[in-house]
């Protein structure tokens, strides 16, 4: 165990020390939810209740679905640029190469999340502490879950990195739309209603729109954290074996 977080410390450090020298990236890469934020959002407002609270959980899902899914493409890159392989000479446990990885990009989704509910303060947002803090967390569990999978398609993608593109692309925007993060799904037809309930995305959603309210007693909690950590188990299964298995 000891040597198992040793290597993911080691792991995470590699990772994290190229955001911290360049932290305008982050903020770069938080341009499009800011602009959903900013615009969307007030073409919401009366439309949906409180708007901003029905609205931000919705940007900060529609955060972990991008950045985690896209967590993959730096690992891609390293599998053709051949940096992976001289990783996998070196003695550092497999699995704590996918968990130091899966962890940069939580710090990072945390980091963002946290800056775009300051963003949306002085908007009309009201803050639940809680439930904000219950809702990041929830939200942590998935995204290692994602990126966990994105990291299982880069592998499987390499050395081409055409499969990549196609099923992240194919799946991320059905996902969205499907889970009520932009629209609600409440006015939608009853055929598109049914479909979005296959989507584990609805349950995490709704969720966080719980969390956010401050109504920690609502049900939906439930059913979103074991998405959550449904997504979770499976994404750390499949990428373990595939950096233990696939990665060569």
């Amino acid at each position: 165990m000891t040597t198992f977080l040793r290597d993911t410390a080691t792991v995470f450090s590699r990772e994290f020390k190229p955001a911290l020298r360049n932290p305008v990236e982050l903020i770069f890469e938080m341009g499009q939810p800011l602009l959903f934020l900013f615009l969307f959002g007030a073409l919401l407002d009366g439309a949906v209740g409180s708007s901003w609270q029905w609205f931000v959980p919705g940007i900060l899902v529609m955060m972990c679905l991008t950045g985690p899914m896209g967590a993959g493409y730096t690992l891609l890159v390293e599998l053709i640029g051949g940096s992976m392989e001289r990783m996998l000479v070196t003695p550092l446990n497999r699995t704590a190469m996918l968990v130091g990885k899966a962890m940069k990009t939580m710090i990072v989704l945390l980091v963002q999340s946290v800056l775009i509910v300051l963003a949306a303060l002085p908007l009309g947002f009201e803050l639940y502490a809680a439930g904000v803090l219950a809702g990041l967390a929830q939200l942590v569990v998935f995204g290692v879950g994602l990126g966990a999978l994105s990291f299982v398609l880069a592998i499987k993608s390499a050395p081409a990195g055409t499969l990549f593109y196609i099923v992240s692309q194919s799946i991320m925007f059905p996902l969205l739309l499907l889970s009520g993060v932009l629209l609600p799904l409440e006015t939608a037809p009853g055929w598109l209603r049914t479909i979005g309930q296959f989507n584990p995305v609805t349950y995490i959603v709704d969720a966080q729109r719980a969390l956010f309210a401050g109504d920690l007693a609502n049900p939906s909690i439930l059913y979103g954290t074991a998405s959550a950590c449904v997504i979770a188990a499976v994404g750390l299964y499949m990428g373990n074996r595939a950096m233990r298995q696939g990665v060569v």
